[in-house]
């Protein structure tokens, strides 16, 4: 892959500051987009936008996008069915959505289990909806050291009165990965659903909701090259007898029933596009767009491994930093292309303000991962975040590490 040619492909990337490449590794809270997603939304706007289900050219062309969508959809969370992908605003107001019907399901003395390694959008909304039930919440634990969920809590928390488990399939803050189909084995072996926030997870790797087995997932589009859209996947069984939220005229019919309101057709021609760029970062000459995918993320996995662990070990020879998370090469499938860390005499937020000086964009705080950065101990001030995708480089990844080391040696 000639990534200098990939580059191009995203007009931001040719920003500059001070006469330098603006370097952006604020990836994890939404990535740049190629010029294809701009122009897929941009069609719409300006030759078929008109509201749904009408008898006129450009409605019935709206409807054939919301089709295409539904089906790149499900060719991007690994599913058959197009009709158990639905849209929404984004994840956290989707979860809420959905919180709320899941919850009519639980009685007193049911049990929820959640993550302190989640985004609050996969913790707060089943602790709502858990205390508006009067059900009870078990909360599974880290292991500090390295920042992974702690799989043995996970077991212990589980029990015959667990009716539904919610946990991350990677730490939006430290990159952790969970061992995804082993946690849902787990949780469907005391009869409990499984939701899983797929968010961070989605740019980096291959989404399989039919291998894992789960019952819910979600991810947003603009986690992956896309525009503000949320996605969530379900079991057509579950889609179709949960009671949704709705008003009275809006179909019964799955997807329908579960998309509230009228859906942004424009920014879901961008999530076709999204895709379909994923895609076409594949060799493969295959038609289906799911084998296409397969092979893309697997350059992407084999890409990303190096730049986070050329990132890590450079970090790792600045004595002032302090890396929150896996560090050690050989557990590089064990997390994704995710950093969290502090410069000793730098709150975080005033080492973002330092590297945004120099071109260099990244996050600080807890980025909603607040349990997590209470368990660590780093609140109320949190971590500086950097997170990679596939379209950084190796020389960015070196120009981080330098700037990094100028300002711990200005601390000392």
């Amino acid at each position: 892959m000639d990534i200098s040619l990939l580059r191009k492909r995203f007009p931001s990337l040719s920003r500059e500051q001070a006469g330098k490449d603006v370097i952006y590794l604020d990836g994890p809270a939404g990535t740049q987009v190629p010029q294809t997603v701009v122009d897929g939304i941009s069609e719409v706007m300006l030759h078929h936008n008109a509201n749904r289900h009408g008898h006129f050219a450009t409605s019935l062309e709206g409807d054939a996008i919301m089709t295409q969508a539904h089906q790149a959809a499900a060719d991007w969370v690994g599913c058959e069915d197009p009709d158990e992908t639905i849209f929404g605003a984004n994840m956290t107001t989707m979860t809420f959505h959905f919180s709320r019907a899941i919850a009519l399901q639980w009685q007193p003395g049911d049990e929820v289990v959640v993550t302190r390694l989640d985004h609050d959008a996969n913790y707060s909304p089943w602790i709502l909806a858990a205390r508006e039930r009067g059900v009870c919440v078990k909360t599974v634990d880290i292991l500090p050291q390295d920042a992974t969920l702690d799989i043995e809590d996970f077991r212990r928390q589980l029990n015959p009165q667990t009716r539904f488990v919610a946990f991350t399939c990677a730490s939006n803050s430290v990159g952790s990965r969970t061992p995804i189909k082993q946690l849902v084995t787990m949780a469907h072996e005391v009869g409990a659903q499984v939701f899983l926030d797929a968010v961070h997870y989605a740019p980096h790797d291959r989404i399989d909701v039919k291998s894992w087995g789960c019952d819910f997932l979600v991810c947003s589009a603009y986690k992956f090259f896309g525009p503000h859209i949320g996605i969530m996947w379900g079991r057509r069984e579950l889609l179709e007898h949960l009671e949704a939220f709705k008003v009275e005229p809006a179909s019964d019919e799955i997807p329908e029933r579960w998309m509230t309101g009228t859906q942004n057709v424009a920014c879901l021609a961008g999530v076709i596009e999204a895709i379909d760029y994923v895609a076409s970062l594949s060799c493969s000459k295959s038609s289906s767009r799911k084998t296409r995918l397969d092979a893309s993320f697997e350059w992407i996995r084999s890409y990303e491994k190096l730049l986070v662990q050329r990132l890590i070990d450079g970090l790792r020879g600045i004595p002032e930093v302090t890396i929150y998370g896996i560090t050690d090469s050989s557990r590089a499938n064990d997390r994704v292309p995710t950093i969290a860390f502090n410069i000793a005499g730098y709150e975080s937020a005033a080492a973002a303000k330092k590297l945004a000086s120099m071109g260099i964009f990244v996050w600080h705080g807890n980025y909603y991962a607040l349990q997590l950065s209470r368990r660590l101990g780093q609140e109320p001030h949190g971590m500086i975040r950097m997170g990679m995708m596939h379209y950084n480089t190796p020389s960015e990844v070196d120009r981080t590490i330098e700037a990094v080391a100028s300002m711990a040696k200005s601390t000392r």
